[in-house]
């Protein structure tokens, strides 16, 4: 008569290992052009480096991306395996306007399916374009997945734009909060504005938001329009380059100055109303 497994008799399960990544979207610095991309070293802990050569299952924002950076650190650290026999697994990407209950279902599925390396017992790594995986990223859907499938979730350090904006900012770092995106209609993003706005100002935190880059401009304009003179404006830009930079005023002095943005490269904007 055989007998059902015992729970020793299934397989160790593998680990999903947050894997962070750079902040420069694999761009040559101005003052780097017509030389090698920036050492990973700088800016990504060896420990991590050294984690993301020995892995071989991957779940990824972007393969592309993702093969990029494994051949930077490659040139670090030997990988394990070789590029070419990488297993990169895409992240679905959720259907626009919300979409139906049937496709967030399959999503649900596609997520849980990513993870059957580590159900077999292989380390997966989860890494998003830039950053950190499952912070202002869709890796947090896989993340949730593991836990609910009982996989270890391991993250590891590397840059957060949103910190290290924070950071530079010298606004409020004990209360804040990172709201995504502002809607792209002038009248709706401006009264988003002016909500957020109050809501610091009840509560005494830093709001944070990013742009899609080539709405940099647009979208500095309408806070400096929008947001009352007394509060307190930063914005990061290029944060981890060498060009880039942070820079903090009052939304009145604001007004005084002209900043240009560049278009083409990611910046996070915060306040702080007085």
């Amino acid at each position: 008569m055989s007998q059902e497994p015992t729970r020793a008799d299934a397989p160790r399960k593998g680990r999903l290992i947050l894997i962070p990544n750079t902040l420069d979207f694999g761009c040559i610095a101005p003052s780097q052009e017509g030389g090698s991309m920036p050492d990973l070293r700088e800016v990504i802990p060896m420990g991590a480096l050294t984690a993301a050569a020995r892995l071989r299952h991957w779940v990824a924002e972007n393969a592309k991306t993702t093969r990029a950076f494994l051949k930077r650190v490659g040139e670090v650290c030997p990988l394990a395996t070789p590029l070419q026999e990488q297993d990169i697994q895409v992240l679905p990407r959720p259907p626009k306007g919300g979409g139906s209950a049937k496709a967030t279902r399959e999503d649900e599925q596609a997520v849980q399916a990513l993870l059957k390396p580590a159900l077999q017992g292989h380390d997966v790594g989860l890494i998003s374009e830039a950053g950190l995986p499952g912070v202002a990223d869709p890796g947090a859907a896989v993340v949730l997945a593991a836990h609910r499938a009982g996989i270890t979730v391991v993250p590891l350090s590397g840059p957060s734009s949103l910190v290290l904006a924070l950071a530079a900012s010298g606004l409020h770092g004990q209360s804040f909060a990172f709201v995504g995106y502002l809607p792209v209609d002038s009248s709706l993003r401006a009264q988003r504005i002016r909500e957020l706005e109050q809501m610091s100002r009840k509560a005494h935190q830093t709001q944070l938001v990013i742009e899609t880059p080539y709405r940099n401009t647009a979208l500095w304009q309408s806070l400096v329009q929008h947001l009352q003179p007394q509060t307190l404006l930063s914005v990061s830009c290029g944060i981890t380059l060498d060009s880039g930079w942070t820079r903090t005023n009052t939304v009145s002095r604001w007004r005084q100055e002209k900043l240009d943005i560049p278009d083409n490269i990611p910046a996070v904007f915060s306040w702080l109303a007085a």
